[in-house]
């Protein structure tokens, strides 16, 4: 089957769902196309189970194969994502708590990641699974980050007051670079290749660092070409070589590409209405960007919902997957809290901060993107199940209830 017939298939499935959720009111868009994906997917597992032969399951399992899912979000969809979601952020509001977040994207994710790893490698044995301290590590870093595709999406769908708002989005929109960079660190040291502090510090430097610097001089470049003409579909072009240029220039530097398209999309949005776009410009290019935000969530969540057609998870998996729901819980709490209470003595925040940021802290297809990039050692299968299990739990059932928990906590 081409690549035309398989995107035109996985297009149709996503516009049928989409009709059919919007038509029956069922769930949160995202979610609904999330939860149905998995449906049919644990449908035709069920039937291949019950009645093999019925749905053809291999056939079904193959074509789903040949969309490489780390690839199709890594270098595909993220970009376009993230500069969609850092172009409708207050770049003042987020300014004003420039500390909170910084903390919380740095501080809060290597916390995470040393709880996460330290558990997980000492209770995996009680579990009946084999995982080697430095492969722990590894898990902490791919699954302690925000998803921000997850978190804005959701975002979208709940209410939450605009200072808790904006430490939310600033904060799993930066935490992801600082995860991947973490995670590449981890796995380099979990295959034996020599690496010592000073290479991580210069890998953090050039990544995090160099990224974002990265960000700011592309974003600079195209503000500056839009402000110089008034032309709503070239500015709208300009945006997408933009953030299509900047990732592959990342790409190619080994700077961090989430946070180079982040910071440009930052310093556009902000910059741009003021003085350098039209009203009608504005309505064109946010609308253009609103629309493929939209479309590509729409595609991704319906993704990971079908992947259980691929990773088919052993029995034994069962307890460590358990375990690694509330284990994210607590790390995340953990994470949140430290931040929250120290900078607590110099500025005020919400009521129900806290518990907020710990259950509004969604995973999602970045998280199954890097695990399924591990290489092919005997601890990958493992750390695949526990991830795709968290990153369920988190958009289906916290994803299902923030509304409820900050109608709680908050008022």
């Amino acid at each position: 089957m081409s690549q035309f017939e398989l995107v035109a298939i996985l297009l149709f499935l996503t516009a049928t769902f989409s009709w059919v959720n919007f038509r029956l009111a069922i769930l949160p868009h995202t979610i609904g196309l999330l939860v149905m994906g998995l449906g049919a997917s644990l449908v035709v597992i069920g039937a291949e189970a019950a009645m093999p032969g019925l749905f053809d399951y291999e056939g079904l399992a193959a074509l789903l194969r040949q969309v490489d899912f780390q690839q199709t979000v890594l270098e595909g969809m993220l970009a376009f994502l993230l500069f969609a979601g850092a172009l409708h952020v207050d770049m003042v509001s987020l300014r004003s708590r420039a500390v909170t977040i910084g903390t919380m994207a740095s501080l809060g994710v290597l916390v995470s990641t040393t709880i996460i790893g330290c558990a997980v490698w000492a209770a995996a044995d009680l579990l009946g699974v084999t995982i080697s301290l430095p492969w722990a590590l590894v898990f902490g870093a791919l699954i302690s980050p925000t998803d921000p595709v997850a978190v804005l999406a959701t975002l979208k769908e709940v209410k939450v007051p605009a200072d808790l708002q904006s430490v939310m989005k600033g904060e799993t929109l930066f935490n992801d670079g600082v995860g991947v960079v973490l995670f590449a660190v981890l796995v380099h040291a979990a295959l034996g290749d020599g690496i010592d502090a000073s290479q991580v510090g210069r890998m953090f430097l050039i990544e995090a660092m160099g990224g974002a610097f990265l960000g700011a001089v592309t974003g600079y470049i195209a503000y500056r070409a839009m402000r110089a003409i008034d032309d709503y579909s070239i500015e709208v072009l300009i945006s997408l070589a933009l953030v299509v240029g900047t990732y592959a220039i990342a790409s190619r530097l080994e700077m961090s590409g989430p946070l180079a398209v982040v910071v440009a999309g930052l310093l556009v949005g902000s910059r741009g209405p003021r003085d350098a776009m039209s009203d009608q410009t504005q309505r064109y290019l946010f609308g253009f960007w609103t629309l493929i935000d939209e479309m590509l969530n729409s595609v991704l969540f319906l993704l990971i919902g079908l992947e259980v057609l691929v990773l088919r998870f052993e029995p034994a998996f069962g307890w460590l997957m358990a375990f690694a729901v509330p284990l994210v819980l607590v790390a995340r709490l953990a994470a949140v809290s430290g931040p929250v209470l120290l900078l607590g003595m110099f500025r005020k925040f919400d009521r129900g901060t806290i518990p907020v940021l710990t259950w509004g802290g969604l995973r999602g297809g970045i998280s199954v993107a890097l695990a399924l990039s591990l290489p092919e050692v005997e601890e990958k299968s493992t750390l695949l199940a526990a991830t795709y299990a968290v990153v369920l739990f988190t958009l289906i059932v916290q994803g299902l209830s923030l509304r409820a928990v900050i109608k709680r906590v908050v008022r």
